[in-house]
């Protein structure tokens, strides 16, 4: 399950789709959408390859999508623009309005990825699950990205790999949004270093694994013991479940300089250089954990600083969003929940300040974004059929 992996990938938009016919989830992988991480790519070709060859007998459908098929060719990030970063509904309306015939690269692959989501969601004769493929350019064992919902966390914690909550709501315009914005489960996987040599291995067996607790597939296809022992190796010594404390955002006006050596997870003291920018050192405020360190010429994440969270607030959560508290918490001083919209509540900090983000996180609002003189916390939906995920 090791190989290396070249730049520059030469590949059509659909990577392939197995269906047997009969009734189950539906898988859609998108694997690329940075064009220098093409082991996603590798890794669902190998499992599709798998499928196909060996005749498997598959409940629901396998669909895989290449992302940035110029810049996969290119083996660069991107050409005019990140096109992980464009999903949010206003530009996705000024792409809709904007003349093809103006459109960078980027701008027609997202017009032609939302055709093939929006085929694959209405064709769908189950429940749809969403896994987007990513490699870093830091060393580091896999970890997966979710929207904080029940079910994404479910899905997650099936797998044994580690989960880092709160990335998702920190990054505005993933490809993550198109999907939990429509209450469909939704997950990134970030399987390692751009050209390790385990990285395809790492997103193979993942994928497996997926399979395996979707009840896809068959075990013996899919051999789940074997991928959790992979993954496992992979994972030792790594936190379960971490929390974004802080996202060190970037411009090319900036010039910043990530300090070398950095890998994910790894343990930083407070005080620990971390980086150089125009304004000189940027050093750690805290004891934490490096997540995503910025190795490369492209992007907007200089890194992210995450803290570890125990399975016992995992659980807390679970059961306050079970007793639905989000509908009284509004009876506390200084919140109310917005009148355009039903999953965000609107809080003044000078009123409501103890403890509010922690409480709100646990209730599952966790995008937390400055309105005004309020704060605005939304959190995500998930559909009632998710929860026939784990019967099929």
């Amino acid at each position: 399950m090791s190989t290396g992996v070249a730049a520059g990938l030469s590949v059509r938009r659909e990577l392939g789709t197995q269906d047997c016919g009969r009734a189950g989830p539906t898988l859609l992988v998108l694997a690329g959408i940075h064009g220098n991480e093409p082991a996603g790519v590798l890794a669902v070709q190998r499992v599709l390859a798998h499928l196909q060859q060996r005749d498997v007998e598959l409940r629901g459908r396998v669909v895989a999508l290449a992302g940035n098929l110029p810049a996969l060719a290119d083996g660069r990030r991107y050409l005019a623009r990140d096109l992980n970063r464009g999903w949010l509904p206003a530009a996705l309306q000024a792409l809709h309005e904007r003349d093809p015939a103006s459109d960078s690269p980027e701008d027609g692959q997202q017009r032609d990825l939302l055709r093939q989501f929006e085929r694959v969601v209405t064709t769908a004769r189950g429940p749809v699950v969403f896994v987007d493929l990513h490699t870093s350019s830091a060393d580091g064992p896999p970890f997966l990205c979710l929207a904080d919902t029940i079910d994404n966390r479910d899905l997650a914690l099936a797998t044994g790999v580690p989960i880092i909550l709160g990335i998702e709501e920190t990054i505005d315009g993933a490809s993550l949004e198109w999907f939990s914005s429509r209450g469909i489960v939704a997950i990134a996987v970030e399987g390692g270093r751009h050209q390790h040599p385990d990285t395809v291995g790492n997103h193979e067996a993942l994928l497996w694994l997926l399979l395996d607790h979707l009840g896809m597939v068959p075990a013996a296809a899919a051999q789940p013991e074997r991928q959790r022992e992979h993954l496992k190796k992979a994972t030792a010594g790594v936190p379960a479940i971490v929390e974004i404390a802080h996202r060190h955002a970037i411009t090319p006006a900036d010039r910043f300089a990530m300090a070398p050596g950095f890998s994910n997870f790894q343990p930083v003291q407070k005080g620990t250089l971390l980086a150089h920018d125009q304004n000189g050192e940027i050093r750690a405020d805290y004891d934490c954990r490096m997540l995503l360190p910025l190795y490369q010429a492209l992007g907007d994440d200089g890194y992210f600083l995450a803290r570890p969270v125990r399975r016992f607030w995992l659980q807390v959560a679970r059961t306050l969003r079970r007793w639905r508290l989000d509908r009284i918490v509004t009876w506390l001083p200084g919140v109310r929940r917005d009148p355009q919209d039903p999953l965000t509540i609107l809080v003044n900090p000078i009123v409501a300040r103890w403890f509010v983000t922690e409480i709100f996180h646990l209730l599952g609002f966790r995008k937390e974004r400055k309105r005004g003189d309020r704060l605005a916390f939304t959190r995500r939906w998930s559909l009632p059929e998710n929860a026939r995920l784990s019967r099929w």
